[in-house]
């Protein structure tokens, strides 16, 4: 049984955010296209998503290894940082609330 994700509670379930976290989490790598697909996203709807995220300059292409092309969140972009520190918020609040419930049950 997969886990809910809380960011994806806040910000809505849906293969632009799917994506986006995936990549959130990893900010410090690159993907390629193949990789993203653990994101739990088609490779119709990446093909078609991830380009849109180029353009909108929340995602770079950092490099290409052969015919992969290799993909990094942009850390530099206002709304990716937002995200971010949105994301790093409730996964800090997660965990307190996870170490409360250790604490009381203790």
């Amino acid at each position: 049984m997969e886990e809910e994700s809380v960011f994806l509670e806040y910000v809505g379930d849906s293969p632009r955010m799917r994506v986006l976290q995936y990549l959130i989490e990893g900010r410090e790598m690159d993907y390629t296209l193949t990789d993203m697909l653990h994101a739990g996203v088609s490779w119709g709807t990446l093909n078609q998503l991830v380009p849109k995220l180029v353009e909108l300059g929340m995602v770079i292409i950092t490099r290409k290894i052969g015919r992969a092309t290799l993909y990094k969140i942009n850390q530099a972009n206002e709304v990716v940082k937002q995200l971010v520190l949105l994301y790093d918020k409730l996964i800090l609040q997660q965990l307190d609330m996870v170490e409360q419930k250790v604490l009381v049950t203790a």
